[in-house]
């Protein structure tokens, strides 16, 4: 097992590259051995998993949480972009144990192939409607608006959030982004907004969660349930349809299966390249290494998915263990949606420019890539 403490190329480094380019990272981490340390962005050390199999049981190792109360003790919170802690903020992706599982029920029968499934038809008609709304413009930008708006239509419309007031969400999920903190509050304040809307309204899931949930949970952690959805459904779909969408008008794609298409963009273009973070709540021993307890680790989602030395194995886009994705089932049906439609109702649509000109920019840090621009022509 190898341990470095320097590579060659900062993993966690903000840039831009080729659509089709891989980080320089990727390769460099799978290099250094299965396990490997890192300087983190918050400061001090962080363990990088580059191996599948080890990947896999930190995933389900009951000493490696996801609880922020377990961060190293000089790190800042809001420079690592991390959540509040399960016992100041309930959410699916902060809390472990019985905790975790408890939400995890009240979500997951929400969320199932079946059901997401039965909105596909509704999924094909936000991204029929918002693309003919531009299709007559001789070049339109993809990521100027469409990339965005399509999965927040979905996922309002999944949760019961008022259509008009899919700009509120679009302008909160910007917000999140700015870096400046009282904006960033303001935006929590507008997903809580989003969130009592779609309450109100009563004919969405969010309703259906509400009446899940533990009966103790309060008005403002039912809020924050709804507010993670509302934002990771923006978060990584986004992205990851620029990608598809870039992909699909490739010359070597045009007629792939459309399923298949989705599993191979993904594994191309994790939406998230790393895990969210992880920490041990004790010390352990753990890849034939000794971890100090609170030691941050991350798992190379991205360099796993792409190692060609495994090209035909499952990947781990979505997690594993108790923290696999909920949305998983609502992100593909959402992808596939968007194919269905151009493949049908624009047959003739193509890229403005090269393939090989798409470029994609590294947000930096944990964060994923998407690109920096997608000029299409929808009639051709």
């Amino acid at each position: 097992m190898n341990v470095v403490s320097e590579l060659a190329v900062d993993p966690f480094a903000p840039g831009v590259r080729g659509i089709d380019d891989p980080h320089p990272a990727r390769a460099a981490l799978r290099a250094a051995g299965p396990i490997v340390r890192v300087e983190a962005p918050a400061g001090g050390p962080v363990w990088v998993i580059t191996d599948a199999e080890l990947a896999r049981r930190a995933f389900v190792h009951p000493q490696i949480v996801k609880d922020p109360a377990y961060v190293p003790e000089h790190w800042d919170p809001r420079r690592a972009g991390l959540e509040p802690t399960a016992a100041e903020q309930l959410s699916l992706t902060t809390t472990d144990g019985p905790v975790h599982a408890t939400l995890r029920r009240a979500h997951t029968p929400l969320f199932t192939a079946r059901r997401t499934g039965e909105r596909l038809d509704r999924m094909r008609a936000f991204a029929r409607d918002l693309l003919t709304a531009c299709a007559d413009a001789e070049t339109v930008d993809l990521t100027r608006d469409f990339t965005t708006r399509y999965p927040l239509a979905v996922v309002c419309d999944v949760l019961g959030v008022p259509p008009d007031r899919i700009d509120r969400a679009i302008a909160a999920c910007r917000g999140m982004y700015s870096g400046d903190p009282a904006e960033v509050e303001r935006a929590m304040m507008a997903f809580g907004e989003l969130a009592a809307a779609a309450l109100e309204d009563g004919r969405g899931l969010a309703v259906e969660l509400r009446d899940r949930v533990p009966a103790d949970l309060t008005e403002p952690q039912l809020h924050y349930l709804l507010f993670t959805l509302l934002f990771a459904g923006q978060l990584t779909t986004d992205p990851a349809v620029g990608f598809l969408l870039a992909r699909m008008l490739s010359s070597d794609a045009p007629d792939i299966d459309p399923d298949e298409l989705v599993r191979d963009t993904l594994r191309r273009h994790a939406p998230a390249p790393f895990s969210l973070w992880r920490f041990t709540c004790a010390a352990i021993e753990f890849g034939g290494v000794r971890l100090p307890a609170r030691s941050p680790l991350l798992i190379d989602i991205q360099g796993i998915g792409t190692d060609p030395r495994r090209a035909t194995e499952p990947d781990l886009v979505f997690g594993a263990g108790p923290h696999y994705c909920t949305g998983v089932h609502l992100a593909s049906w959402e992808l596939r949606a968007v194919v269905d439609v151009l493949r049908a109702d624009f047959p003739r649509v193509r890229l403005a420019v090269p393939y090989e000109q798409l470029r994609q920019q590294d947000f930096g840090g944990i964060q994923g890539s998407r690109l920096t621009a997608l000029p299409v022509r929808l009639r051709g």
